[in-house]
């Protein structure tokens, strides 16, 4: 991309100037705590080893033993050689290496051969990498790492010898201080606020570290009160944002209620506010709404989340801070995205969907975006944040944010949200025949002169949602006024289209069926992608509607339920 008003020229230095003064800051406090690292005595033991909460599968760690590692779909056979000194494929492979969150699976295989071979990739990383690696070296991934050998110790220190328990708490009490000096340096959002657990973990679960107790916590009440807000969602608007914060801030929780101490007001309501979010995002088959950077949803991790979740309470309608609105009626749920792209520092997973909606009915999730890929590759991210991949309207094949893609600024700013829509106004009309959502946003205002408006209706039986797209001018239009509606369908929706184009059926795969009709126009079936599939990239397909404003405004649109499951009555 390159870069357009002056505005987003100075947003993108301003953004460098901070880059540079973060990064000198970092290496001169980082370089300080590892001098300092060895000076200081050691931590002589851990008091309590932190439960992790995310799902283990035995029989990676015959993978491993074997030394087949496979992360961020990049499979990488070490044939013999530490992994530590491979070459990566991706730096999301390094990043998922060096935080050796893949220790609980080498933990679930409860045999001799397993622990041994944990303790030998522990000891080939403090080896290879304990004096510093550039990726297994950022705050981040320390963190990570930090989190997962406290809570996988039982694999790593029972029955080991001393040497090994001295090397093992040697390392670990020095990348804890390395993170405690630089954690103001960290990249913004969910990576500092890992930080922020895991050095307050560490705090309470490491023998001699009282002393750092109440500043760590303190640190880590300052981040959840600036990143959770109020409604329970995370500042990036990441739906999995808070499932990711929750596995590991649940844990802590816990750890300090083992030690005697409670909980903070400021980590008890955060929570409670986080806990609601979870349901708000689920659709009848588990699943989060592919939304600003979410992907495959781990469903197991979920429910066991979930299960700490005392008050069980039905998700609010509304999610007015993080920017989301939910229609739910009878058997069918629509999430709606109805909110501005987030602060630029926690832009970079941030999508270009406004006004897009997922669709579902039980368990047939029917309407979808396409989510993001598993793949480590820019061109699949690229195409993910596009508006073509969600369910709203483009305008001139365009999206309505603009991110920074140049490869000249990505390497140290990543890819944000340079601009997008500036005011999404939402009303909300409930009562007892429907619950209905108007939203409208401005991003295609200054390019094209248009607002783009939607009116979602879900009738109380949840048999029909009802829809109209408008596009209003708000000046003369540009002369490129042509608009793309697109309604991307789940892959598990076989779908044909009816009346010479005028109509589309969908046929789900429990029998229930529904037909699509758009008011004055003919409809296309277009080939499609879903991206946060489990086995990967799926062929789908797309509902699309072209027109133009100045010749047709208004679409009215309907989804229209005609078969009923099999084994269910047909409502209404």
């Amino acid at each position: 991309m390159a870069l357009g008003a002056v505005s987003e020229q100075a947003l993108v230095w301003r953004l460098m100037a901070q880059n540079f003064v973060q990064s000198a800051v970092r290496k001169v406090r980082g370089a300080s705590a590892m001098r300092l690292g060895s000076l200081r005595h050691a931590p002589s033991r851990l008091l309590i080893a932190p439960q992790d909460l995310r799902t283990t599968d035995s029989t990676n760690a015959a993978d491993i033993y074997a030394g087949r590692f496979l992360f961020s779909g990049h499979l990488v056979e070490t044939g013999g050689e530490s992994p530590f000194e491979v070459h990566p494929p991706s730096t999301e492979w390094a990043r998922a290496l060096h935080g050796f969150s893949w220790l609980r699976h080498l933990r679930a295989a409860e045999t001799a051969m397993a622990q041994r071979n944990a303790r030998a990739l522990v000891e080939d990383w403090i080896k290879a990498c304990g004096r510093g690696d550039p990726i297994g070296w950022q705050q981040d991934v320390v963190a990570r790492r930090i989190l997962s050998w406290m809570a996988q110790s039982p694999l790593l220190l029972q029955g080991c010898d001393a040497d090994f328990y001295r090397r093992f708490m040697r390392s670990l009490g020095k990348q804890v201080r390395y993170l405690r000096r630089t954690a103001g340096e960290t990249t913004d959002g969910v990576p500092r606020l890992t930080v922020a657990m895991a050095v307050a973990c560490a705090a309470v679960s490491i023998e001699g570290q009282e002393r750092h107790v109440k500043k760590a916590l303190k640190r880590l009440d300052t981040e959840l009160q600036r990143q959770i807000l109020p409604d329970g969602g995370h500042v990036s608007r990441h739906p999995g944002a808070v499932l990711d914060i929750l596995v590991d801030l649940l844990p802590i929780r816990q750890a300090l209620v083992m030690q005697g101490q409670s909980a903070s007001p400021a980590m008890m309501e955060a929570i409670d506010r986080m806990m609601p979010m979870v349901r708000f995002f689920r659709h009848g088959d588990g699943s989060f709404a592919l939304f600003n950077g979410m992907g495959a949803t781990p469903g197991d991790v979920v429910a066991t989340v979930l299960a700490y979740d005392d008050a069980r309470g039905a998700p609010s309608p509304s999610a007015p801070y993080s920017g989301y609105q939910r229609l739910s009626a009878a058997d069918s749920l629509v999430i709606m995205d109805a909110g501005t792209p987030p602060p630029i520092q926690f832009s970079a997973a941030a999508h270009a969907g406004a006004l897009s909606f997922e669709f579902s009915s039980l368990r047939n999730r029917i309407v979808v975006n396409c989510g993001v890929s598993a793949r480590d590759r820019v061109e699949w991210r690229s195409v993910a944040r596009s508006t073509a991949a969600h369910s709203t309207a483009s305008v001139g094949e365009t999206s309505s944010c603009r991110f920074l893609n140049s490869a000249r600024y990505e390497r140290y700013l990543g890819s944000p949200v340079i601009s997008g829509p500036r005011k999404v106004q939402v009303e909300r009309h409930d009562d007892e025949l429907a619950e209905r959502v108007i939203a409208s946003h401005d991003g295609y205002a200054a390019r094209f002169h248009l607002i783009h408006e939607r009116d979602l209706t879900l009738s109380r039986d949840g048999t029909v949602l009802d829809g109209v797209d408008r596009f209003q001018k708000v000046a003369d239009l540009t002369g490129n006024d042509h608009y793309t509606l697109r309604f991307h369908l789940h892959p598990s929706v076989k779908c044909s289209t009816l009346n010479s184009g005028q109509a589309v059926i969908l046929q789900c795969p429990d029998g229930e069926a529904w037909e699509f009709m758009a008011e004055d126009g003919a409809v296309d079936l277009e080939e499609s992608i879903y991206l946060s599939d489990v086995f990967g990239h799926r062929r789908t397909n797309q509902i699309v509607i072209y027109g133009r404003a100045s010749e047709r405004p208004n679409v009215t649109w309907m989804f229209r339920r005609v078969a009923a499951a099999k084994g269910r009555r047909k409502s209404g």
